[in-house]
């Protein structure tokens, strides 16, 4: 069984995150928890990139986002203007990789204890204005659902950061090959994960 340690999450800072200036201060809110940076490139994605790191659901994926979507309609009390989930998760995925791809990224693969949860945590809610005070979106950006409708466009909250394991798995293999993932003890470990703290005293 793998030690907990050992768990990766990818993490993109979106092209508002750039352009805002807010990499390092979102690198550090990761490092300060004690998670492990192992892989990290600043990029250009072409919108099929894109297209690619979102459909890594597949066309459940595709439903599930749209049946949310037009959910989010009805609440507030509109109509929504596609016949189908299918369609508004078409249209969402279309915004979405709009949005990734209109400037450089910066993409991380961190690792950690319950990376992927410690991360999303970190990270705060999907909707910047809703994210709660102390986390990198509530604290950095002020986007919401009814700016980014209006819009019609993405909602722009800084960070993509994978939502389970397996969805983390399959995103790493899209925007990293194996050797550009590097393994290698961090002084913080032994702190953080060494049983009898061996060495402290040496």
């Amino acid at each position: 069984m793998s030690h907990p340690k050992n768990e990766r999450t990818l993490v993109i800072i979106k092209p508002d995150g750039v352009q805002r200036t807010l990499i390092g201060e979102i690198v550090k809110r990761y490092e300060q928890v004690g998670l492990k940076l192992v892989a990290m490139k600043m990029v250009m994605p072409t919108p099929e990139k894109a297209t690619e790191h979102y459909m890594v659901g597949g066309e459940e994926w595709l439903e599930e986002v749209g049946r949310k979507a037009n959910a989010s309609y009805e609440k507030k009390g509109l109509k929504s203007p596609f016949a189908t989930n299918r369609d508004c998760g078409v249209a969402v995925l279309e915004r979405n990789a709009k949005y990734m791809s209109a400037g450089p990224v910066v993409a991380m693969i961190w690792q950690g204890n319950q990376a992927v949860p410690l991360v999303r945590k970190i990270t705060g809610g999907t909707e910047p204005l809703s994210s709660d005070v102390g986390t990198i979106r509530g604290d950095y950006t002020l986007d919401s659902y009814a700016m980014a409708d209006q819009g019609e466009r993405s909602v722009r909250n800084l960070i993509h950061a994978s939502g389970e394991v397996e969805e983390a798995e399959k995103e790493i293999k899209i925007w990293f090959n194996n050797d550009e993932i590097l393994e290698y003890r961090h002084i913080t470990e032994a702190m953080l994960y060494d049983v009898d703290l061996d060495g402290i005293k040496e």
